[in-house]
């Protein structure tokens, strides 16, 4: 039986978006000697050797047979789709705008459970939330992207990518529920996602001519961080505590990475940010927070009846 949040959910989830939040910094911060795109396919194929020593030998997880090849592949290349769009729109534009833009996952996501489960139908509510982050996003695109900085001429195809990577996202989470991978080990499916990034990303890199690497102390310590801390450690703990605990309450703290991503570009990277894409991430954000806290709040609102009518007892 899941549990609700505690200290140790909430202090976890404070840890994990942390984490979450400077993953595009880090990214953009060796983007001149380590080109986005390459250091996505590597850090994938080492965390990949990391889930799969993880998961086979050390907690000897039972993985489901004859899925590798049908939803395994829908959601690798679906994953690996999601960090293409990341690593190039970090070409473009600021790693704060990519932090948000990123995390319109749970709209799309929302509306493809909706097609394919009836019972994942939106609320009123969560229509109106959808509705309120579209506007967010076309306030952002209505700025004159100077979060970007001036070196970003193209920050509104930067800014679309990472649009486009939170599509990818939604739909993995579409694949993942409708079909027999919802019944999988975390570090099965994990596994599937980053051996297809790496498959994928890797030859792509290279046939497009962003295969440079120059080894500096910063590189070998971003990409260390990104493969383990964030690809390996990160992702198997969400998983681990969405075993534990409601997953709609998990999703709501969530909601805490991208705010700790625009926070850290602009302290780590000094990335300035525009008015306008402040207020744009604000909506965006907010609709968020209604679309994917339905639960949450229904049991917010729930246990202030209950104590109320406990106090007035």
């Amino acid at each position: 039986m899941r549990k609700t949040l505690d200290g140790l959910a909430v202090s976890s989830m404070v840890v994990l978006c942390l984490i979450w939040g400077l993953q595009q910094a880090a990214m953009k911060a060796i983007a001149a000697d380590v080109p986005p795109l390459l250091q996505v396919s590597l850090r994938s194929g080492v965390a990949a050797v990391l889930v799969w020593v993880f998961g086979r030998l050390i907690v000897r997880d039972k993985w489901l047979k004859g899925v590798a090849l049908g939803p395994g592949s829908v959601v690798g290349v679906l994953f690996a789709a999601e960090f293409l769009f990341v690593a190039e729109g970090l070409r473009w534009t600021a790693a704060s705008h990519m932090a948000v833009f990123l995390y319109t996952a749970p709209m799309f996501a929302a509306v493809g459970l909706q097609l394919v489960l009836p019972s994942e139908r939106l609320t009123r509510a969560q229509w109106a939330g959808i509705a309120v982050s579209f506007v967010g996003i076309v306030v952002t695109f209505a700025g004159p992207g100077a979060g970007a900085g001036p070196s970003a001429p193209n920050w509104m195809l930067g800014d679309l990518l990472g649009i486009c990577a939170g599509a990818a996202w939604g739909m993995t989470t579409v694949a993942v529920r409708a079909t027999r991978l919802s019944e999988a080990p975390a570090t099965q499916t994990l596994f599937y996602q980053l051996v297809w990034a790496f498959v994928v990303l890797l030859p792509f890199a290279l046939f497009s001519g962003q295969s440079r690497f120059h080894g500096t102390t910063l590189v070998w310590a971003s990409l260390g961080f990104q493969a383990i801390v964030v690809c390996f450690f990160s992702y198997v703990a969400w998983f681990y505590l969405l075993r534990v605990y409601f997953a709609s309450r998990l999703g709501v703290l969530s909601f805490m990475a991208p705010l700790f991503g625009v926070a850290l570009g602009a302290l780590l990277l000094h990335e300035r940010l525009d008015p306008t894409f402040l207020a744009g991430a604000g909506l965006v954000l907010a609709g968020m927070f209604v679309v994917n806290g339905r639960e949450w709040l229904k049991y917010v609102f729930a246990r202030q009846r209950r104590d109320g009518k406990v106090g007035s007892a």
